[in-house]
């Protein structure tokens, strides 16, 4: 008889022995208890930014939903002994068909923040996603992954002198893809960070993708005095503090010259760019021969527009309830989005993965790859890299023993088995 050969027998087993011998997993399993157990670890402020959607929230509650509108059919007796996990997206390598997405402001999750998750990442070869609001630049990133897979996401500001310049910091840091977010030209009313009156980027949190940028500091130095319009209270000097320490070089220097207050305000007045339109990707198109992906696409009238402006890929995607409230379910729009892009394009998805079995439904419905965001932002706050890594281990064994269980040893066989027949 063949034996099952498959890491996730393997993650079982460390699992199931580690518990005998009295040592717990680090992160949960479950997503709820995963999501409940970083409620506790971290502050209200972080947890509202992280796990905060737009409105009533109902888009990133449907989100979710959509996956139980749909359900696998297992097929039987298919000898399943050995599967194969591995895909490959706009030329990138993955061992299985996920990616971390790209989450910004992960200093309020854990200290060590992207870079943590970056070395996570590379020891499980899991392509990692830059965010343009990291809280460690890109090249500190790149640095501790080694020649593991990372794409660069990117905001369009309204300098594109910036743009360019973190293009070309993307490709020096051997990022294989541009992703750039076409559904956040504004930011989603959010009433979580709203009720708490908090912004983290107003503390210089978030934007070190921008205050270790050449072109940004220059228009910082160009940019004029803080006027002190009102009364300065003693929050706004605890915040004052909070931002000298964050910003690149002298303490004191930055508290007395109030330099990243000017770095605070010249990123707000240029970090999202509502003006933008389709003849835009010509000027991305042209800075880089890496592949473009469009990231925040729910209607297959954009998605064959992007073909036809030269990108290479799709990511379907809703923000994760981020952004507009009540809009379509980030599931309900793919596959509309793949049958309109057929194979001029890789089809990614994002919103609402929280196991194995949503990646194998999401794949069986047109996807070749999916993100993971909110999931190993818990684990970074529960564990820092060791949960980030642990959780990577058990979505890719989750993913495996349901791709066997379903009757597939392939991503090529969960495409073409038609084993999600609509309920």
């Amino acid at each position: 008889m063949a034996q099952l050969k498959t890491n996730a027998r393997e993650r079982q087993k460390e699992i199931f022995i580690g518990g005998f011998r009295g040592k717990m997993p680090r992160v949960p399993i479950s997503f709820d208890e995963l999501e409940a157990k970083a409620r506790q670890a971290m502050s209200s402020k972080a947890f509202a930014y992280i796990a905060g959607s737009a409105g009533k929230e109902t888009t990133a509650k449907n989100n979710s939903r959509a996956f139980d509108k749909w359900h696998i059919k297992p097929r039987m007796l298919r000898d399943v002994s050995n599967i194969e996990t591995s895909t490959k997206v706009c030329n990138t390598s993955l061992p299985f068909p996920c990616m971390l997405a790209p989450v910004g402001v992960l200093e309020m999750a854990h200290p060590k923040a992207d870079k943590a998750v970056a070395q996570a990442a590379a020891a499980e070869n899991t392509p990692y996603i830059f965010s343009n609001q990291a809280s460690i630049s890109m090249e500190d990133c790149a640095e501790v992954m080694g020649t593991s897979p990372r794409w660069f996401q990117l905001y369009w500001s309204k300098n594109n002198d910036l743009v360019k310049s973190f293009v070309k910091r993307a490709e020096q840091c051997g990022c294989e893809a541009i992703v750039l977010t076409v559904d956040t030209t504004m930011l989603g009313w959010r009433p979580r960070d709203l009720n708490l009156a908090y912004l983290p980027f107003l503390e210089a949190k978030g934007i070190t993708q921008y205050t270790s940028d050449p072109v940004f500091r220059k228009m910082v130095n160009r940019a004029p005095e803080p006027k002190n319009e009102e009364r300065t209270t003693l929050t706004v000097i605890k915040n004052l503090i909070k931002m000298s320490r964050k910003y690149p070089g002298s303490f004191w220097k930055n508290l007395t010259t109030q330099k990243p207050l000017k770095a605070v305000k010249t990123f707000i007045d240029t970090y999202s760019r509502p003006s933008l339109k389709w003849d835009d990707l010509n000027f991305l198109r042209d800075l880089t021969t890496l592949p473009i992906l469009l990231k925040g696409i729910t209607h297959p009238k954009d998605a064959k527009k992007a073909v036809e402006c030269g990108m290479d890929g799709i990511i379907v995607s809703n923000h994760g309830g981020r952004q507009v409230d009540g809009a379509i379910p980030a599931l309900e729009a793919l596959p509309d989005i793949a049958k309109a892009v057929g194979a001029d394009m890789d089809v990614l998805f994002d919103s609402g993965i929280r196991s194995g079995a949503d990646i194998i439904k999401a794949i069986a419905l047109g996807a070749d790859a999916v993100l993971l965001g909110r999931p190993y932002a818990y684990a970074l706050a529960i564990a820092g890299r060791p949960g980030v890594q642990e959780l990577i281990k058990n979505f890719k064994a989750d993913f495996e023993l349901h791709l066997g269980l379903s009757g597939c040893r392939s991503i090529d066989e969960l495409k073409t088995k038609n084993i999600l027949p609509s309920t």
